[in-house]
């Protein structure tokens, strides 16, 4: 089950639409806020606060799909659960395109929503730690030293100690040294972690062609 501390945005224009969902999540322990219109979700969403969205597609002003471009211009990374009465295929494909976590139809069962923004909120929370641990790589990579750096640089390009040894003009051992430094510095234990967090950041080459 997803932590509760996150907030549920309840964005429709229906009254009893937001009361009842806003009743269903409060009684199962969700914080929620709703709105009328997505002007007024935009006007008052923190984007640094974490939860997700639960948004209606067709609103007097502007509809979801525009809300949807307006949130991803402003960099806010909620998850969006669209959960509308017109659930003709177009608007579906329209809005999981422009990056909704999932299309729900009206009246939709109180379990799946549920399910579906325990989800939501799951997704966004591996999301956040994932950038977490990107950034604290990127702070720990720049602790390093040109030495470290540069055998770093070799090592993603999957140099062997004895290559790099030879391009640098050092012992193999010393390359060893270096780089059980380099991955105390870098909190990884494995190589494969290495790898793996220098590939999301990009900072593996591209293999030739």
């Amino acid at each position: 089950m997803a932590a509760r501390d996150a907030t549920v945005y309840i964005v429709d224009d229906d009254a009893a639409v937001r009361d009842s969902l806003s009743l269903l999540l409060g009684l199962r322990g969700y914080a929620t806020q709703c709105f009328e219109t997505a002007e007024a979700f935009l006007d008052a969403v923190d984007p640094q606060r974490s939860g997700c969205v639960m948004l209606d597609l067709r609103m007097p002003g502007m509809d979801g799909l525009a809300a949807q471009a307006r949130m991803a211009a402003r960099g806010i990374a909620m998850p969006i659960i669209v959960l509308t009465a017109h659930g003709d295929a177009a608007s579906a494909r329209a809005s999981l395109k422009a990056g909704a976590f999932d299309f729900l139809e009206k009246p939709a069962d109180e379990a799946l929503i549920v399910r579906t923004i325990d989800g939501a909120l799951a997704a966004a929370a591996e999301a956040r730690a994932s950038a977490e641990r990107r950034e604290a790589f990127l702070w720990r990579l720049g602790r390093l030293t040109p030495r470290e750096r540069e055998i770093f640089d070799h090592i993603v390009r999957g140099r062997h100690n004895r290559e790099i040894a030879v391009d640098l003009a050092i012992s193999p051992r010393t390359v060893e040294v270096h780089k059980a430094r380099l991955m105390d510095k870098l909190g990884v234990d494995r190589m494969a972690e290495m790898y793996r967090i220098a590939m999301d950041l990009g900072l593996m080459p591209e293999p030739p062609r």
